[in-house]
């Protein structure tokens, strides 16, 4: 067995043995209600920190309009299981939500795509800040209905829509979509999760992912070989939006209403999803996942501290940033494999 293929696996087995254990806490009344109610969000977030880490760490592209991507996600397979949902069972309802709600991101992401992936660096960054921006606010502008004449817009209030006795009002402008079915839960955010890792695990050690990682680390020398810029950046960008709108969807069927504000859409949301995967490290798909679980649910379980959680919270940001990138933690950290492991070090001196 390779070591990539090791660690894969040790990823799959470290989410599946936290999954178990939390269910074991849960079915013996050991966690708090409140405690369940966060573990639907920490799972999303791990797995839009995974899509960010394909676009930032594989790519090796700034992308800060992930946040507009989860929205993308959430919005359009809200609004499939409302159409569906005196038609449909849940399960394959939600199913055939995710479907869309992907496919729906993947085609967003490819056309954001085109323009943008022609630039680099800062520039690319502030174009997919400004897409999150303009989506969110395209969304709380909107109004949108559905009657036995067809589809309703609007961007002026619900009356305008003209929406006959049988009508239904989809999308409330500012107030967004309500009555969304509640089909997710922590087991299937889980699979979910294992999804994208597959995914994005796949990816990185195919011949089409070892081709984006020779872009990231030097664009002209792959062109050079032979090598479709365009097409691989295209390729990983789509993926990555795919990946979040599949956050998005988990999203959307956790609460029974959405709304597309700055709380759960907006800059801070995409800024706070790149700290998870700067501080799991930039490329390391299981360090973004522990990041994400770890950091989200931190602020949460020190609120008891009132005004000293969020101190005490940014303390530990600074201390996981200066074990994982300070030179001297580095070479802290082999000294103290090369005690334990010295084969492991002797192996990595020759190589």
């Amino acid at each position: 067995m390779t070591k990539e293929k090791k660690r894969t696996l040790t990823t799959y087995a470290i989410v599946i043995a936290a999954w178990a254990v939390i269910e074991i806490l849960m079915r013996a009344g050991l966690l708090s209600s409140h405690l369940q109610g966060l573990l639907v969000p920490m799972v999303y977030y791990a797995i839009t920190a995974v899509a960010l880490n394909i676009c930032v760490g594989i790519l090796g592209e700034l992308s800060l309009g992930h946040a507009g991507f989860m929205c993308v996600g959430a919005f359009s397979s809200a609004l499939f299981s409302l159409l569906t949902a005196d038609v449909l069972p849940g399960g394959l309802r939600f199913f055939l939500a995710l479907v869309v709600g992907t496919a729906v991101t993947a085609l967003i992401g490819f056309l954001i795509g085109i323009p943008v992936l022609r630039l680099n660096g800062d520039y690319l960054a502030i174009v997919t800040l400004a897409f999150g921006e303009i989506i969110k606010n395209l969304l709380n502008a909107i109004y949108l209905g559905v009657d036995s004449a067809g589809v309703h817009v609007s961007m002026q209030n619900q009356m305008a829509l003209g929406l006959q006795p049988d009508g239904q009002t989809l999308i409330n402008g500012a107030m967004g979509v309500t009555g969304i079915p509640h089909d997710s839960n922590f087991t299937l955010s889980v699979v979910l999760l294992l999804l994208a890792l597959f995914i994005a695990q796949n990816l990185i050690h195919s011949k089409q992912g070892r081709a984006i990682m020779s872009i990231r680390d030097n664009r002209i020398a792959a062109q050079s070989i032979g090598i479709n810029v365009v097409r691989y950046k295209m390729m990983a960008f789509t993926i990555s939006a795919a990946i979040a709108g599949m956050a998005g969807v988990l999203f959307s069927h956790n609460i029974s209403t959405i709304q597309a504000t700055s709380q759960y859409f907006g800059y801070n949301v995409s800024i706070l999803i790149l700290v998870y995967v700067v501080l799991g490290g930039i490329g390391n798909i299981r360090g973004s996942v522990i990041a994400a679980c770890i950091l989200y649910l931190l602020p949460e379980l020190l609120r008891g501290l009132n005004k000293y959680r969020m101190l005490i919270y940014s303390i530990v940001l600074i201390v996981v940033m200066i074990v994982n990138w300070a030179p001297a933690a580095i070479e802290k950290r082999e000294k103290l494999a090369a005690k334990f492991h010295p084969a492991k070090s002797t192996e990595k001196k020759e190589a």
